[in-house]
């Protein structure tokens, strides 16, 4: 082989490995919201959605790599022509709802110091009172 090729994949190969050591040595820096995503769930709130929702999708995107903490519910089919049966034992009507313990809903679109205030919660993820928000919003997405 000529020199310039064994050069060239060498360089590539020692690229490759830096890359794959460098994943494993780089950690993911915690969300701004970890603890309120957290603090949610110990709440007892769960978050029922659909994939196919804008609403669901932003509404995960406010929480950003913190939604991982969050309690959903898938509540569709993988066809997205359908709702799972827990949804429709449970009532759900729109995406997203978020259901407390204690019964109340809030539903559509909202910001997170209104999602931390339905959930009894505050944005750094301390633990108060349930807001009396009780009302769906009309901004959700209907189920199918």
């Amino acid at each position: 082989m000529k020199k310039g090729v064994l050069i060239f994949w060498g360089i590539l190969a020692a690229l490759i490995v830096v890359g794959l050591a460098s994943s494993f040595l780089i950690t993911a820096k915690p969300s701004q919201y970890d603890k309120l995503a957290q603090c949610i769930k110990s709440q007892g709130v769960i978050f029922y959605g659909a994939f196919w929702c804008p609403h669901c999708q932003r509404t995960k995107a406010l929480f950003g790599s913190a939604a991982h903490y969050l309690s959903y519910v898938e509540c569709s089919t993988p066809d997205g022509q359908g709702q799972t049966q827990v949804c429709i034992d449970k009532g759900i009507k729109g995406y997203p709802t978020w259901v407390r313990p204690d019964g109340a809903e809030l539903g559509g679109e909202h910001t997170i110091d209104e999602w931390a205030a339905f959930s009894g919660c505050t944005v750094t993820g301390d633990k108060t009172a349930f807001s009396k928000i009780t009302t769906p919003s009309s901004q959700s997405s209907q189920a199918q």
